[in-house]
């Protein structure tokens, strides 16, 4: 199963490193991971989705509380949340392709972002599910280029991760 563990960690030099050494040394996968700092310049939000059983997560939950650089860690997944992530995706825009290309980005809330005379640069929001759909409706030979950022999430409500 899918989960987004999101945390707090100080915004020094290596902590990202050893939150990677921590997968890598116990065989654990990393899907995706974003980092940024936060409102408080000392500590930065990473955000990694992983897969496991609930056990698996549980001990991953534990050994990462056990970081020095680590303050709080949370696994979004065991309540209500929000998650979105970003894509940007480079078709071949040629004739009617064109048309067509407009109309998808219309029913998946897409925006297009750069056009030329033979390509379309697609922005795209949302979850990782509807971004794979945008995917799936389109001819795949005519993709050039995808880029995403991976999962960010949110607890829903008055909820937060905070120190």
């Amino acid at each position: 199963m899918k989960h987004i563990i999101s945390m707090l960690m100080e915004n020094e030099a290596g902590a990202l490193s050893r939150v990677s050494g921590l997968f890598s040394a116990r065989g654990y996968n990393i899907h995706a991971l974003t980092v940024a700092p936060t409102e408080d310049d000392s500590l930065s939000r990473l955000t990694l989705v992983t897969s496991g059983t609930a056990q698996e997560v549980e001990q991953i939950v534990k050994h990462l509380n056990r970081l020095v650089d680590v303050v709080k860690v949370l696994d979004l997944t065991e309540g209500s949340h929000i998650e979105r992530e970003l894509m940007l995706i480079k078709l071949s825009a040629t004739g009617d392709l064109r048309e067509e290309y407009k109309r998808l980005a219309d029913i998946f809330r897409g925006d297009i972002i750069d056009v030329t005379t033979t390509t379309y640069t697609i922005q795209m929001v949302g979850q990782s599910k509807k971004l794979d759909a945008f995917i799936d409706a389109l001819d795949s030979g005519l993709i050039l280029e995808t880029v995403r950022s991976g999962t960010v999430g949110v607890l829903r409500g008055e909820k937060c991760l905070h120190v």
